[in-house]
């Protein structure tokens, strides 16, 4: 428990610090029309994330270090790319470089090339999904911290990992989380933050699946899955640039159209998570066969979900456009 309390007081240091020095060297997030903020905020504050990680690796006697080095490099160019906006091309490199080191972490590198390109082509796309999905105060943080939750409640009886790296990133969310989880946020996490997160998860996910040989672990991040993969979907099919901002993702509307506050929205969305994630406590021992049946269908409520919500926001775009 001191340890923890010393990581805590250590993470607090360093967010003040990050704080001064970002508002000295003016990292500012400042709104666009496509922004659900309205005042100029201090950007890149998901360095927390970050110092988290290395802070476990050093006192865990250098435990996952393909991990850490991935996470290091797409953290470092995220961090880059907040300040001065990098090339998609030389983003994308990095993200690749990253993915290959988690598959070299999860001992994965025996599958059949065909499978290899799969997965990084996987991790890639789940990198920038759940970038994309970063975009109102406390919604990555509170929905990570879900996704933490049951891997903490499995790793209990488990013992898959190191239970010092959920707890040190839960940490690290917690302290983030003072000064994001308001209505005037005191800074945003940047592509740092949500990179960070996303390769923390898919490097859990891929571990707690691999070592438990269940399916069933697809569905831990499935809500930001669907509002993002079918945001990306409805994009492409309207033949618009899916690097460029937009307001079309669900949690997005319900900011724009129903007047919920953000952090409403990413209590609901950490809520909703957080029932699935029930689902896949009490299932992950199932039969393989049954956890397929139970993603595939998990899958298809969500996405009839996504399908009414979308409807519903377009026949009130049509109507205010008439």
């Amino acid at each position: 428990m001191i340890t923890y309390i010393l990581v805590f007081i250590s993470l607090v240091i360093l967010a003040f610090i990050y704080l001064k020095l970002a508002d000295h060297f003016n990292i500012i997030d400042k709104p666009n029309q496509r922004s659900s903020h309205i005042e100029p905020t201090i950007r890149g504050g998901g360095i927390l994330f970050f110092l988290g990680l290395l802070l476990f690796f050093f006192s865990s006697n250098f435990t996952y270090p393909y991990f850490i080095l991935g996470v290091s490099i797409i953290a470092i160019v995220s961090f880059v790319d907040d300040l001065i906006t990098l090339g998609r091309r030389i983003r994308l490199l990095f993200h690749f470089i990253t993915a290959f080191l988690l598959l070299v972490q999860l001992t994965l590198l025996g599958l059949p090339i065909w499978a290899l390109l799969i997965c990084l082509i996987f991790a890639v796309a789940f990198f920038n999904l759940f970038n994309f999905m970063d975009g109102i105060n406390g919604l990555t943080g509170l929905y990570t911290l879900a996704v933490l939750s049951v891997f903490l409640a499995i790793n209990y009886n488990e013992h898959i990992v190191d239970q010092d790296l959920l707890i040190y990133s839960a940490i690290a969310i917690v302290v983030f989380g003072y000064f994001n989880f308001r209505k005037k946020a005191k800074w945003f996490a940047g592509d740092i933050g949500s990179m960070t997160l996303a390769t923390l998860l898919l490097f859990l996910g891929g571990k707690f699946a691999v070592a438990l040989e269940a399916p069933i672990f697809l569905l831990v991040v499935l809500v930001y899955a669907i509002d993002g993969g079918l945001t990306i979907l409805v994009r492409f099919m309207l033949k618009e640039n899916i690097t460029v901002a937009h307001r079309h993702h669900i949690y997005q509307k319900l900011v724009d159209v129903e007047k919920w506050s953000h952090i409403k929205v990413a209590v609901v969305y950490a809520f909703i998570q957080s029932l699935i994630n029930v689902l896949v406590y009490f299932t992950y021992t199932f039969a393989f066969k049954v956890q397929i049946l139970i993603v595939i269908a998990t899958i298809l409520v969500m996405s009839g979900v996504y399908y009414l919500l979308k409807n519903r926001y377009d026949k009130i775009a049509k109507s205010i456009e008439s």
